[in-house]
């Protein structure tokens, strides 16, 4: 189609986080033309149990989709598809009506931790994992259950054991993703992007993804509990229902595209679609993902390749646990935590604020080294009783070392798992481009997105760090619903894949300043020893609290 005629159609795309959905009005090429957000209550309960209610999601997404649409900023007769983009490694048990039974386990819920060590239970165990299980669970899904409890197979087996009337009366297991579709259509379904994370198909073949019953099998699960129609991501799953239509202001027969998790959407709405083309999230965790086409899998580094929202591709998939959270940490603790020190209310546009303080603060912060491992970190060290810290601390320091140091410590930890990502991709990329070289550079530009792709001064630390061009995507707390109405767009058949690159704008290029190359190349290096040799300290005086 021409670019006309995409730039008058527009897609219904749902960003569904953690934190609560945003609806946004996007047009075929790329462009938001409006957005609301509802946020949604966690519902935290007592052993490690994080819970949301089903429909607290869905009535913020009635309502902040009514609020878009009424807006008369487009036409709802230009208004071509729905995609829904959402919190990934959840469940919801649904009875045969599509009703939930209870409240959904979200990802963050661990208290499934207990049958992920039963099921792990062997003579033979690596880290606490069952060996002969876990091979066979990397051989043939990419990866396994995480001791954590947080994955979805997690929930099924706690859910079996401590909420047998749900289990027994559950129709089908459905992600968060797959129950919005749900809403919208009335069909079970899920797409091989979000089932993965149950760790029971096998992808080694993307022409012919399946259940593999073996795995049913180790967790002894009803394998009619989980829905059988997969589709990718680009598949259009029916028409969405006349009365949900008519509630939002849609037109009757709308498309709903089936969509994809949080992780992929963003990848697509980053621009970085081509194979071994990166990007960096940086929200309240972290991410450093590629498309890349075959399965692999680094135990040691908890990394893999899953399927992608793109058809016939896998993307590999890692993340870190604290980014921009150490930046709440630290408004939210430490500069204006409620005690009777606090003198003055917390000032707007606070971010702002600490980036005019970090510009102000040579590189390297003298010397001192923040660790943002505040919750514990899954990659590229799969570690739960690690902690943060700052070391090197000295009398001729001030709080806006401290400041930059966040800053910094969170930079370090991205270019820690931005090295083995390299080496990751290194051999697959240099096989197709037979002039690259392993002194050639694997990934000289990522594009970044998230909510600290707004700091300027962020991305210029993470360019100068990692040593590599920074590419800030114009709007980059868009990128999910950009991604969602993306994926929408190629469905549809408005776009395709290698269109998208030149649609995504960027507010700012960042290179390296070679004049803090010195520095950072030797903070990094302490900022990894500081991880050995802390390791065994963290973890005794932590495992004994858990």
């Amino acid at each position: 189609m021409s670019d006309t005629e995409n730039s008058s159609k527009y897609i219904l795309a749902i960003d569904h986080g953690t934190q609560g959905p945003k609806s946004a009005i996007v047009s075929t090429n790329g462009d938001v033309i409006d957005w609301a957000y509802q946020e949604v209550p966690l519902l935290v309960e007592k052993g490690g149990g994080v819970e949301q209610d089903p429909d607290d999601w869905w009535n913020a997404i009635v309502k902040t989709a009514k609020k878009v649409i009424g807006s008369g900023k487009v036409s709802a007769d230009d208004i071509v598809g729905v995609c829904n983009s959402s919190q990934w490694s959840g469940t919801v048990a649904l009875d045969e009506e599509g009703n939930h039974l209870m409240n959904s386990l979200i990802w963050m819920d661990t208290r499934g931790a207990p049958y992920m060590k039963k099921l792990h239970k062997s003579l033979i165990q690596v880290s606490g994992y069952s060996a002969r299980k876990m091979l066979k669970f990397v051989r043939v899904t990419g990866g396994g259950p995480s001791l954590s409890g947080k994955d979805p197979l997690a929930h099924i087996m706690w859910i079996k054991d401590k909420r047998p009337d749900v289990y027994d009366n559950t129709f089908m297991f459905l992600e968060p993703q797959d129950y919005i579709n749900l809403k919208f259509t009335g069909k079970f379904a899920a797409s091989y992007a979000s089932i993965q994370m149950h760790f029971l198909v096998d992808i080694r073949d993307l022409d012919n993804i399946k259940y593999y019953n073996k795995l049913m099998k180790f967790a002894k699960v009803n394998p009619d509990k989980f829905p059988t129609d997969l589709r990718w991501s680009t598949d259009v799953l029916g028409p969405v229902k006349d009365e949900v239509a008519s509630e939002l202001g849609l037109n009757k027969g709308v498309k709903l595209i089936i969509g994809a998790p949080d992780l992929h959407a963003a990848t697509i709405g980053s621009g970085a679609v081509r194979d071994y083309e990166g990007h960096i999230y940086i929200g309240t965790s972290d991410w450093l993902i590629c498309h890349v086409p075959y399965k692999k899998t680094d135990i040691f580094h908890n990394m893999a390749s899953f399927p992608a929202a793109i058809k016939g591709k896998y993307m590999v998939t890692n993340e870190q646990e604290i980014a921009g959270g150490a930046l709440q940490f630290l408004r939210d603790k430490i500069l204006y935590h409620k005690d009777e020190l606090l003198k003055e209310e917390q000032v707007p546009d606070v971010y702002k604020i600490l980036d005019s303080i970090v510009e102000k603060v040579p590189a390297g912060s003298n010397n001192l080294i923040f660790t943002p491992w505040l919750i514990g970190e899954r990659a590229p060290v799969d570690d739960h009783t690690v902690r943060g810290g700052f070391y090197n601390l000295s009398l001729e320091m001030s709080r806006e070392h401290l400041i930059r140091a966040i800053f910094e410590g969170v930079a370090y930890n991205v270019k820690w798992l931005h090295m083995y990502v390299e080496k990751f991709i290194q051999k697959w990329k240099m096989k197709a481009n037979p002039g690259m070289t392993k002194k050639d550079i694997v990934m000289p530009e990522l594009n970044i997105i998230g909510g600290g792709a707004t700091s300027n001064v962020w991305c210029q630390i993470f360019a100068d760090v990692l040593n590599r061009t920074i590419k800030q995507v114009k709007d980059p707390i868009q990128a999910n619903a950009r991604g969602a109405a993306f994926i929408a767009s190629v469905g549809l058949g408005y776009l395709t894949w290698d269109q998208i690159p030149d649609l995504i704008q960027y507010s700012n290029i960042f290179t390296p300043n070679p004049e803090n190359r010195a520095v950072y190349d030797k903070l990094f290096n302490e900022f990894v020893n500081i991880y050995k040799i802390m390791k065994k300290t963290h973890k005794r005086l932590n495992e004994l609290s858990e």
